[in-house]
């Protein structure tokens, strides 16, 4: 497989807590996500993910996911488990239970270049020491919060022994990379959206902009 597509998911349905600013431009409707799931059954070329730890993972995206036979990953955010709107700890366990793989999305959905020392510890490692333990397998992949990150984030995530990074810089990715682009699900999304990013057919000039700022970000 020379290259895959990687999709992550915020929240589906109606929102069960406030959203952050922006969130919403991010959250789909149902049908909007059976379109996808729909779209992807059946391409290994595809990938599934999930940010945020929203309870709509396990309400609504799990069934959809079972039902397809489909496989998915969920980046949680472990400090915020139990609060309105969010996954709580047996979430965490039902997910893993249905064959899904549970990753750290971090502890408060903070931006990790900001981070100061007790942050750092809280972000890389105390959040999949809690996912491990729910979940009841190692944890070792992350989803970076809002796409931020610069070379001293790598350089942290791979002295904690983080074995995958996923990002959200759009466009394809290697299968085996360390790192990960991603391309996220908006809330005007329709089957031509869906259809130009699975087959990878951005325009060069937007696909050639992603790739300057992928490297920019690896080098500030």
């Amino acid at each position: 497989m020379r290259a895959v597509t990687n999709l992550t998911v915020h929240g589906i349905g109606e929102a069960a807590r406030a959203l952050e600013r922006g969130e919403d431009a991010t959250w789909v409707t149902v049908e909007q996500f059976e379109q996808v799931v729909d779209a992807v059954a059946g391409r290994p070329d595809v990938r599934l993910t999930f940010d945020d730890g929203n309870a709509s993972d396990v309400e609504i995206a799990l069934p959809r996911l079972v039902e397809r036979g489909l496989r998915a990953e969920f980046f949680v955010l472990a400090g915020l488990l139990g609060e309105p709107g969010r996954l709580d700890a047996d979430g965490v366990r039902e997910l893993a239970g249905a064959g899904m793989r549970v990753g750290s999305h971090g502890w408060a959905h903070r931006d990790w270049r900001t981070l100061d020392g007790p942050q750092v510890a809280e972000e890389f490692t105390r959040s999949r020491t809690v996912l491990a333990g729910l979940a009841g397998a190692p944890v070792s992949r992350v989803a970076i919060p809002f796409g931020s990150y610069d070379r001293r984030v790598l350089r942290r995530l791979r002295m904690a022994g983080v074995t995958r990074v996923y990002t959200s810089d759009g466009g394809r990715a290697r299968p085996g990379s360390w790192l990960q682009a991603r391309n996220s699900l908006r809330h005007d999304l329709d089957g031509a959206w869906i259809g130009r990013v699975l087959d990878g057919r951005a325009p060069l000039a937007r696909r050639a902009g992603k790739l300057g700022m992928r490297l920019y970000k690896r080098v500030r």
